[in-house]
């Protein structure tokens, strides 16, 4: 399914740092409990439940039990949920969920479901599937994200320290130089940019940081040559780093693109 991606996983000591994706996430919880931040509230998700997650939405992931937590997971892009909520529920523009967990038995075997027809090769009912669960996701706990209020002035000197360290990923600026460059002061720019982004600065350049090497890494780019295009020192530095937002380390990650890529005939979406 282009503009889709799968994980199925079972994590025991896995501890997912701070990050974001560009994309949804739809996490149905099949064994144990996961627990994540999401925003400043502590959530759990347990069997039968869905865990929701926005695009650029901070938040982490750990077992809240001893036997951890397994789940299937669905990150769909968010052109394709705009596009259903369009056809769906009449809704247009930028849309979004508005809680982190649902409890929702049906809508979670859907989910598995939609693991199930892909893994079978079965692309139809896996289309479908995934447009029935977020169809009635988006009937029950979705609508229109509100318009950004206008930027006052420490929000918009965290929108250009986050434009800076984008542009600059490589060779990023000390928090000094970069308060200097924007005519702020350090700590007042850090205050500026957790409120802004729910993450102090040098953790937002990892998190762009891992995500700039994903889409390096689904062009086919070895992982050594993204972890230096994007600033890590070496590639266990990626490796690391990027095991510990998307779950899977970069190489492996790698190969089940490269594997789709060969039997789909044509490059994934990232």
């Amino acid at each position: 399914m282009p503009g889709v991606d799968l994980l199925h996983a079972h994590y025991v000591r896995k501890s997912f740092s701070r990050h974001t994706h560009e994309s949804f996430v739809f996490a149905a919880i099949t064994e144990g409990v996961e627990a994540f931040h999401y925003g400043s509230d502590l959530v759990h998700a347990g069997p039968g439940q869905i865990a929701l997650v926005n695009p650029d939405t901070p938040h982490t992931g750990h077992a809240a039990v001893p036997e951890g937590w397994t789940y299937r997971t669905i990150y769909p892009d968010a052109e394709l949920i705009r596009s259903i909520a369009a056809e769906t529920i009449a809704l247009r523009g930028d849309v979004g969920f508005t809680a982190p967990v649902v409890d929702d038995p049906y809508a979670a075997r859907l989910v598995v479901g939609v693991h199930r027809a892909a893994e079978e090769g079965n692309a139809l009912a896996a289309d479908s599937l995934l447009r029935l669960v977020t169809a009635r996701m988006l009937r029950s706990h979705g609508g229109r994200v509100s318009p950004l209020a206008p930027l006052a002035g420490g929000a918009r000197d965290a929108a250009r320290a986050r434009a800076v360290l984008e542009e600059r990923m490589a060779d990023p600026p000390t928090l000094e130089r970069l308060a200097a460059e924007l005519g702020t002061s350090p700590f007042a720019l850090l205050r500026a940019f957790r409120t802004a982004y729910g993450m102090p600065p040098h953790t937002w350049l990892t998190d762009a940081r891992v995500r700039r090497a994903r889409r390096l890494l689904d062009t086919g780019t070895p992982p050594a040559e993204a972890a230096v295009a994007v600033g890590f020192t070496d590639q266990p530095h990626l490796n690391r780093h990027f095991t510990r937002s998307v779950g899977v380390p970069p190489g492996a990650y790698q190969r089940a693109r490269a594997a789709r890529t060969y039997k789909t005939g044509r490059r994934p979406a990232s």
